[in-house]
């Protein structure tokens, strides 16, 4: 962590934007701001995640296959103790995702590829996807200032759809994977780590299908 540079805004800009307490689905007010040249940077992982006066950017991915009788399920994962922000471990996550990389810019003609090629490469580095992806898209942010790790991390939700429920692990710490319904993953809502709990609440906690 030590010699790793991450993706930054500083706090103080993402509350001029329109600061907000745990989701919002308004992404387009923010993502083109939060991806401005003059705003980003890259700052050493070891002093910003003691900083709140940063927000580390986290790509932050959804798996969703809806069966045939249009039944939603969503991978879901636990975290174990080797993966990488251990105030998290043990709790379940339906996001995969992770911070981004200068290492990532390398070859990226702007902020937005950096991003899109850093997001690519904490997927195929957490799971692999052996079906066909049938969408994506940006559903939301994720701000969480009432926990540590919240303080100095900004999520950006993505919801990838994909055709049969054939998304495994690529890393030994992440355990018990798998496809829930919906309805069953709202029923116990305190075993998932913050983001989680705020996002399945807010895409999917009225409709439970």
């Amino acid at each position: 962590m030590a010699d790793e540079r991450v993706l930054v805004i500083p706090t103080e800009f993402f509350h001029q934007l329109g600061w907000f307490q745990g989701f919002t689905a308004d992404a387009e007010k923010f993502i083109p701001q939060i991806l401005d040249a003059s705003v980003v940077s890259f700052r050493p992982r070891s002093e910003v995640e003691q900083d709140p006066g940063f927000k580390q950017l986290i790509p932050y991915m959804i798996f969703r296959w809806t069966d045939a009788g249009g039944q939603t399920h969503i991978f879901r994962y636990t975290r174990g103790k080797g993966m990488g922000e251990g105030r998290l471990h043990l709790k379940h996550s339906v996001g995969v995702g992770g911070h981004l990389s200068e290492e990532d810019c390398k070859g990226a003609a702007d902020n937005s590829a950096v991003y899109h090629t850093g997001m690519e490469r904490e997927r195929t580095e957490e799971v692999r996807i052996e079906t066909e992806i049938l969408g994506e898209s940006i559903v939301g942010l994720i701000n969480d200032d009432e926990s540590e790790v919240g303080k100095v991390h900004l999520g950006v939700v993505h919801v990838i759809d994909v055709a049969e429920p054939r998304v495994f692990p690529n890393e030994k710490d992440v355990l018990e994977t798998g496809f829930f319904p919906v309805a069953e993953l709202l029923k116990d809502l305190d075993g998932y780590e913050t983001w989680s709990s705020l996002t399945l609440e807010a895409l999917w906690g009225e409709k439970k299908n």
